[in-house]
């Protein structure tokens, strides 16, 4: 099984960012601008905030797959994901409502979210059928080993197409049980399997 590495979804923000020379950082901001809470997403990119550049890199390539992707400190910048508060819970979850699917980027700083399982645990209640994880990890051939509770989601496989492109395929555990890609699945095809 080829996950995507950590390094992949770094060089993606570098390469999203490379044509205007700037931060990961100021390139989130600038997309907030863009933002308006009446909008809908394909995706709502769950992960460990201390993970920006990859992040960055991670929400490029879902959108190079024709998605809509909602990270909620790129979009609603006054969030403090520092704590955990009822106003800050009450916007994830009119965000979470408004997005098709949910995408849990598990990376060495996931366990140390606060939002992270929670997010997954709403999310799942929200919308069954609509939550993956997608493990980013140090080598491609590197087995996944997240928490108990992630094995309960299918997770995102790292497919390179021949002309490069990276595209995400669904697994379970090493048996393929759809090759739907991630762009129809978010929009409303969904992945479920039952174990």
């Amino acid at each position: 099984m080829a996950y995507l590495r950590i390094s992949e979804a770094r060089t993606a923000g570098q390469g999203a960012r490379s044509y205007v020379s700037k931060s990961a950082s100021q390139m989130l901001i600038e997309d907030s601008r863009r933002f308006s809470s009446q909008s809908t997403y394909d995706v709502f990119l769950s992960h460990a905030f201390k993970d920006a550049d990859i992040v960055l890199g991670v929400k490029s390539l879902i959108e190079a797959e024709g998605l809509k992707v909602y990270v909620d400190w790129i979009e609603d910048t006054t969030l403090d994901r520092a704590k955990v508060t009822r106003g800050t819970a009450k916007v994830l979850r009119e965000r979470m409502r408004t997005c098709a699917s949910l995408v849990y980027v598990h990376t060495p700083s996931a366990s140390e979210s606060a939002w992270m399982p929670w997010e997954l645990g709403y999310f799942d209640a929200l919308k069954p059928g609509y939550v993956w994880i997608l493990p980013l990890v140090e080598l491609s051939d590197s087995e996944f080993k997240g928490q108990e509770y992630l094995g309960l989601y299918p997770p995102i496989e790292n497919v390179s197409s021949l002309s490069g492109r990276i595209s995400f395929a669904f697994t379970n555990f090493g048996e393929t049980r759809s090759n739907q890609p991630l762009s129809k699945a978010a929009k409303g095809g969904g992945v479920s399997f039952t174990q």
